[in-house]
């Protein structure tokens, strides 16, 4: 059983979706006659402090250490987002090239990039191996280490403390929330800003967003838990932004406690969630019962379409879309196949469902004649990117927050 960030037990289960294997660990076809590892994917709250976290069982080290499948920069959408995000802070906090920008889990270089085309200095801190290297080869400084107190040591001898600390999706990834926030403060200059955004807790309730649940993502958040750990570790967040990606995030900003004021958006948020009962224990365990309808419609549909002889595949390999598939225990036999933009995943197989991954291309060879858009969060995006499967009558179909044919 996991412990909440004050080193108590939880105790009271939110929601248990089964065993599947990790949502990123894609296959080659040599490996689908090997057995596959799988994990317990139960998320547990506490009563108090309304954290919810999942059995860590599966350890960073090992997700991270091997071949990443996520690249950020195959979404168009997320990285209009986050040119936007870098344009409005050097505006706000008036950054130049004697700044310092520190991006942890800093991927592919997607973010920084954008920085570096200003000419504000960069410098990545990123786990995963194969996506340093792309970021490197960008010409954005990256070091592949794991972020906590040991690093944050260690860089604040040798570099310049961050004026910008970024963390975009990677608090909801960190094992140990202690020993990260911890890291933040050391590494952030006296005068310096923290910024973090993350999958909003609210949302994930709110609209049954259970597939944003997976190994990788150890814990998950509302504003009112957040504000304790950073306040644990003398951090102030001071502002917080609420952002449509990803189904509903939250942005965060935070300083040295005492630096500044807080905005009247905190309490806004926090607010919010009081009113939609997320302080109330039976909120979050009710939680179960709110996906079953989702799996029965979606599992119901595709079974009837196998009898009508229906075709159909799904589009955009996503996490998500595993933790989604394994939950209902969908195989290759009601979906055909899964299109992804990304060459790192095409020629291989869903972990746990066994789908193949093609091209986009492939999409017209077989003409399905229904496509399930698994990364929901950007649906729009892939609908334009499909537009041509319009002339033979394709539709759309996304099942989360509910069942719907587009």
């Amino acid at each position: 059983m996991n412990c909440r960030f004050d080193g108590k037990p939880l105790k009271h289960v939110f929601v248990d979706l089964g065993f599947s294997p990790p949502s990123n660990a894609y296959l080659t076809e040599a490996q689908l006659n090997e057995p596959e590892i799988y994990y317990p994917l139960k998320l547990w709250v506490s009563e108090r402090t309304f954290l919810v976290q999942v059995d860590e069982v599966k350890k960073a080290t090992e997700i991270f250490d091997n071949e990443y499948a996520y690249f950020s920069s195959f979404s168009s959408s997320w990285l209009e987002h986050c040119k936007h995000y870098c344009d409005e802070v050097v505006k706000r906090f008036k950054l130049n090239e004697e700044s310092q920008v520190i991006e942890i889990a800093s991927n592919d270089g997607y973010l920084l990039q954008y920085f570096k085309k200003k000419e504000i200095p960069v410098l990545g801190i990123e786990p995963t191996k194969n996506t340093a290297e792309v970021a490197i080869a960008k010409g954005i400084q990256t070091i592949t280490k794991f972020f906590g107190i040991q690093t944050a040591e260690k860089l604040a001898n040798n570099v310049k403390k961050a004026d910008l600390l970024i963390g975009n999706n990677v608090l909801a990834h960190v094992p140990d929330i202690n020993d990260f926030v911890a890291g933040l403060k050391i590494i952030l200059d006296d005068d310096g800003i923290i910024t973090m955004e993350f999958p909003h807790l609210l949302q994930l309730i709110l609209k049954n967003q259970f597939d944003t649940i997976y190994h990788e993502h150890f814990s998950y958040f509302s504003l009112f838990t957040v504000r304790q750990i950073f306040d644990a570790h003398d951090l102030e967040i001071f502002d917080v932004d609420e952002l449509p990606t990803h189904g509903g995030s939250l942005r965060i900003y935070a300083r040295h406690k005492g630096k500044s004021e807080t905005s009247d958006a905190i309490n806004e948020v926090i607010k919010k969630e009081g009113d939609h009962k997320l302080f109330e224990l039976g909120t979050y365990l009710q939680f179960q019962q709110q996906i079953q309808h989702i799996k029965n419609d979606l599992v119901g549909f595709l079974i009837e379409q196998k009898k009508l002889g229906k075709k159909v595949a799904a589009y955009g390999a996503a996490a998500k879309g595993n933790t989604l598939l394994n939950y209902c225990g969908i195989k290759a036999d009601l979906i055909s196949f899964v299109a992804d933009l990304s060459p790192h995943k095409q020629g291989k197989y869903l972990p746990g469902s066994h789908i193949p991954i093609f091209s986009p291309n492939e999409i017209e060879k077989h003409k399905p004649d229904y496509i399930i858009i698994l990364p929901w969060n950007i649906k729009e995006e892939i609908m334009v990117q499909l537009v041509n499967a319009k002339k033979w009558g394709v539709k759309f179909l996304v099942p989360i927050p509910s069942f719907q044919i587009i």
